[in-house]
């Protein structure tokens, strides 16, 4: 075999800093400070969550209303013990179904402001999820409170959709993208035959 012919010698790289030409100032680019790294907290998913009937819901509806009439009465006992004596006419009607109203909106708006659900919810086993399984937030509460007067406002139809809807839920469970669900049971361990004796 022929032999090869040495090729040009390789220039040696020169590790020295180069200063550019006067006027042909290279820009730099802004990088965003902090840890790049660092991944988004993510919420738990479950989409397999079932909705409640709507038996359960009106259980819990009765239950939150019984805390809201009784909480009404205690109000209308501290007027009467004040002296104050407000006779049943067409004119103190309005004021208090207005008051009533007051004290629901009352009710319902400290559940959605602390993010938990309410006293007939738990009372009868269900708690809120969205649509992605995940608790929702103060804001999705507050959208849902409104939109569940929505609901009720219409002659009831936005409750009563639950009863013809196919995955049962109400205008405002698809307006809010929230419904309420039933709480998992706990699993209790099995008994071992240590324990059976």
């Amino acid at each position: 075999m022929p032999a090869r012919r040495p090729g040009p010698a390789a220039k040696a790289h020169s590790y020295r800093k180069q200063t550019p030409p006067q006027g042909s100032e290279q820009q730099r680019l802004a990088f965003p400070q902090g840890d790049l790294g660092k991944i988004p907290e993510t919420r738990a998913v479950d989409c397999r969550a079932s909705v409640a009937l709507p038996v359960h819901r009106l259980f819990a509806a009765s239950l939150d209303g019984a805390m809201v009439a009784i909480s009404f009465g205690l109000f209308l006992i501290v007027l009467h013990l004040a002296g104050a004596s407000a006779p049943l006419t067409s004119r103190t009607w309005p004021i208090l179904g207005a008051a009533a109203f007051v004290t629901l909106t009352i009710y319902r708006l400290i559940w959605c402001l602390a993010g938990v659900d309410s006293i007939g919810m738990r009372w009868a086993g269900l708690r809120l999820i969205n649509f992605d399984g995940a608790e929702p937030t103060r804001a999705e509460r507050l959208h849902r409170m409104v939109t569940s007067c929505i609901s009720a406002s219409a002659a009831g139809l936005g409750l009563a959709w639950a009863l013809v809807d196919e995955e049962r839920l109400t205008w405002h469970d698809h307006m809010s993208k929230t419904f309420p669900t039933p709480i998992a049971p706990a699993r209790r361990p099995r008994p071992t035959a240590y324990a059976m004796r």
